[in-house]
């Protein structure tokens, strides 16, 4: 391999993304690089009065099949993969009529995006590049002697490099260069076959592979001696933390962005005005009403202590009103789909404050695959996107649920998903009063649930306890009726489960001995 600087006499550019190209392509000139070119990119900087040779005339080949074919060609490829210092290389080129090909500049046909525009199968299928992948690899392997240039934000670097070696692009640069190109191949293939699969219905490929893009390095993972970084899924625009713009505050934390994603997600499940304030990735306080306001406060109510420096996800545009009351403690990061004028400019007085604006909110029908490293290898599975209704209920007490334990019933379910396990939620009136998390024993979460409904409960105004009348909802079945009793003395009359314990029976006795009515549901909601 090279290690010394490669002088660049002739150049092909091709791409898509024309950010940059007049000017890069102008500076190269005045190098006196020979520039070779195909289609817009030629027309391009002949519009722009440069001197450019078709590949057509340079492979002394026309371009074919409305364009499919046009660089595929060995004056092409082996002007690209020649070993400049290997003798039968340089032979080979000198009784073909091949000449050397010192840079390649070259961004792909834009499947992603297309992907992304909702295009047909057939428009997506001509937006793959074929001749770019195989040029980009030809030209990365063979990076001891070529340059490959993939991003017009590395322009300005490839420039400043030929300035200081005068005309030539440095070995380290170089290998930098190709280590990108073959990170875009790799991404734009893994991009391909992922959109493939969804078209065959194939959930789980026998080869899989994921792609992003790099949108920022973190400051650090969950703790500072872990190194992380936030990458952008290349073919997913669904909105939420990692695709948002932030509107002030501190740059995101990895556990910022952790704990925002599962917040954004836990209010996409609502249809009427919704707050949820998220804690180390549970919530500590979720509520639905007839206005965003009145949901905050609601949510706050639940457990206030827990909600300082935590994470505030409305389903609703954040006015000026509710982010007067929002400002009067501290929080790490408030996101909505929008935020109204007079409220950004209040925000502006509490700058610490991270404030993310989605546009739209995501539809939790259609959630992405979830993926989980695990050492050796990675699981994969579709996301929870269970959803029960009303009429998916099963009464197996004596009592039937009221209406508004039926409603309130559905909303703990619903917040439930978004839990820990082992998850047990309160709720009334269509807020928590009381969540228990992530424990190993369900009736611990049981009591934990209750004792944060007495705190609440001793801090309300209300004329009547709040516990009483209570739905409880539980993320899976009651193995032990115990759980249940739990349930019941801390003030719950209705209840809301899986069902599917062996000991079922033993528990809905429990329930009707204390005259509880109780619904199963039939779908697990754990979340680990």
């Amino acid at each position: 391999m090279s290690k010394t600087a490669i002088q660049i006499k002739r150049a092909l550019l091709s791409v898509s993304d024309k950010t940059g190209l007049i000017d890069f392509a102008r500076i190269l000139e005045s190098f006196g690089v020979e520039i070779l070119s195909t289609g817009g990119t030629a027309k391009a900087l002949k519009d722009a009065g440069m001197k450019v040779k078709d590949v057509s005339d340079h492979t002394g080949f026309p371009e074919i099949m409305d364009g499919r074919v046009k660089t595929l060609h060995p004056k092409i490829h082996g002007g690209l993969l020649a070993v400049r210092d290997n003798p039968e290389h340089v032979n080979a080129m000198k009784a073909n009529d091949i000449v050397d090909i010192d840079m390649l500049v070259i961004n792909l046909y834009p499947f992603a995006q297309t992907v992304k525009s909702g295009a047909d199968f057939d428009s997506c299928i001509e937006n793959i590049d074929i001749g770019g992948p195989a040029m980009l690899r030809a030209a990365a392997k063979n990076h001891a002697f070529v340059s490959v240039v993939t991003d017009p934000a590395d322009y300005d670097t490839v420039l400043e490099d030929m300035a200081q070696n005068k005309g030539a692009v440095s070995s380290a640069l170089r290998t930098q260069l190709a280590a990108q190109a073959y990170a875009l191949t790799a991404g734009y293939d893994s991009a391909i076959a992922e959109w493939f699969a969804a078209q065959t219905g194939n959930n789980a490929p026998h080869s899989f592979s994921l792609s992003g893009t790099l949108k920022q390095t973190l400051r650090y993972g969950e703790n500072p001696h872990q190194s992380a970084a936030l990458y952008i899924k290349t073919n997913e625009s669904r909105p939420g933390a990692a695709q948002a713009t932030q509107i002030q505050g501190k740059e995101l934390s990895y556990n910022n962005i952790n704990d925002t994603d599962a917040a954004f997600e836990l209010v996409a499940e609502f249809d009427a005005p919704a707050v949820a304030i998220i804690k180390h990735a549970n919530p500590c306080g979720v509520a639905s009403d007839e206005n965003i306001l009145a949901a905050y406060e609601r949510a706050l109510a639940c457990d206030p202590v827990s909600a300082f420096g935590g994470i505030i996800a409305l389903n609703r545009t954040l006015d000026k009103h509710t982010a007067e009351t929002i400002i009067k403690i501290f929080s790490e990061v408030i996101i909505a789909p929008d935020i109204a004028p007079g409220a950004i400019e209040l925000l502006k007085s509490k700058p610490n404050i991270r404030v993310l604006t989605t546009g739209a909110m995501p539809d939790p029908a259609h959630a992405p695959q979830m993926i989980k490293r695990i050492a050796g290898g990675f699981l994969l599975q579709d996301s929870d996107t269970g959803h029960i209704r009303e009429e998916d209920l099963k009464i197996v007490t004596q009592r039937a649920p009221t209406k508004q334990e039926l409603s309130d019933m559905l909303f703990a379910f619903r917040v439930a998903k978004h839990v820990k396990s082992n998850a047990i939620v309160y709720a009334k009136n269509g807020a928590t009063v009381g969540i228990g998390a992530g424990q190993m024993s369900r009736v611990d979460s049981a009591r934990i649930a209750a004792w944060k409904m007495g705190q609440m409960d001793s801090n309300s105004h209300h004329p009547s306890p709040i516990t009483h009348h209570l739905a409880v909802a539980s993320d899976a079945f009651f193995p032990f009726a115990d759980g249940l009793i739990s349930a019941a003395e801390a003030g719950a009359s209705a209840v809301i489960q899986p069902g599917g314990s062996i000991r079922d029976a033993e528990v809905i006795e429990a329930a009707n001995a204390r005259g509880l009515a109780m619904v199963f549901t039939g779908m697990r909601h754990f979340r680990h």
